[in-house]
């Protein structure tokens, strides 16, 4: 690297995720999935404009979900050094959010160049996720029921203790089975599974284990806030049909490898911010009071290990003046 992050960049990436939150907090529940994203996007990119670093986007959620994207290669920050790899989700959550359901965040992280994961037109992976406490005590080619004993264990519970958070979808009928079987508790969530992976972390969430095949983009995110909480996060490429299979042989990518936390974010200098749109067990959402709004953000570097939660009050008057971004725009006005 030209040279490497020596300030906490978090501190200042909380402003995107702030300025994204507080965007997107305006289409909650009006069931407009794409004016949301779109709406995240421009308040994340006109803040990132403001940023002391040299950043290129590795993993942009627009691609995979078809909708405004702060893409795959763009060049972000004001051009300056640090040389950094950027992780961006403006809304993990999009459906919760234009449903009006709790757990909405939006999310970014960064590393040192050339040290995020990147599983281009691989979507999916399978994941197993945990908190401190079992990062040594799972393997995703042991049986679903031999990692809970393991988690358990680690964290001196029962089984019946441990609450598994799952994605709601078909293909993980047989997973629901096994954990049911073996006995443990399953929490089943809509979207969100960068938010189910921070709820491995802290205990007071309830949540004990991510499990299951979400996406690649959020896997990356969630390896990332992982390594500053001092969890772990085990995942394997899912590619879903011969196209994708054909773009990882292409990329030298082995389907079969157990990809961990080191692999998917290298070395230890990453930078973290989320702020929460819609209520969820970590963070509040934005709550809006008419002459402004407040929100409530973890921010977190994994060298210090400094965890902090911000809650933070906006002015429009004076925010928009420096801003130029219409945050107190009206819910019958789409942003442009």
């Amino acid at each position: 690297m030209a040279q490497e992050p020596d300030r906490n960049l978090a501190l200042e990436l909380v402003r995107v995720t702030e300025a994204a939150a507080l965007a997107a907090g305006r289409w909650m529940g009006r069931g407009d999935r794409e004016a949301a994203d779109r709406a995240a996007v421009e308040a994340m990119r006109l803040m990132l404009r403001s940023i002391d670093m040299d950043g290129v986007v590795v993993i942009g959620e627009g691609e995979k979900d078809e909708a405004p994207m702060l893409y795959n290669g763009e060049r972000i920050g004001n051009g300056r050094p640090p040389q950094v790899d950027v992780a961006v989700d403006p809304i993990d959550g999009t459906r919760l959010l234009a449903l009006g359901r709790p757990g909405a965040l939006a999310v970014i992280a960064l590393s040192e160049r050339g040290t995020m994961f990147s599983p281009g037109r691989i979507v999916y992976m399978s994941k197993l996720a945990v908190g401190p406490e079992a990062r040594e005590a799972i393997d995703l080619d042991a049986p679903v029921a031999e990692n809970l004993r393991r988690i358990a264990r680690a964290k001196g519970k029962d089984i019946d203790d441990l609450t598994v958070v799952i994605l709601d979808r078909d293909r993980h009928a047989d997973l629901i089975r096994e954990v049911r079987a073996a006995g443990a508790r399953i929490k089943l969530i809509p979207d969100g599974d960068v938010s189910a992976a921070l709820m491995t972390a802290f205990p007071d969430s309830g949540i004990d284990v991510l499990m299951g095949i979400g996406g690649s983009p959020e896997g990356v995110i969630a390896a990332a806030a992982l390594k500053c909480l001092g969890g772990e996060i085990q995942a394997r490429l899912w590619p879903r049909n011969e196209e994708e299979r054909r773009f990882a042989a292409e990329m030298g990518y082995d389907l079969r490898r157990i990809l961990t936390a080191d692999d998917l974010v290298r070395g230890d200098n990453i930078f973290f911010a989320a702020t929460g749109i819609t209520d969820g067990e970590i963070l509040r959402g934005v709550r809006y009071t008419g002459a402004g709004a407040r929100t409530h953000s973890l921010v977190m570097r994994s060298r210090s290990g400094t965890i902090r939660f911000v809650e933070a009050h906006h002015r429009w008057d004076k925010l928009m003046r420096i801003s130029g971004y219409p945050y107190d725009r009206g819910a019958g006005e789409a942003p442009r």
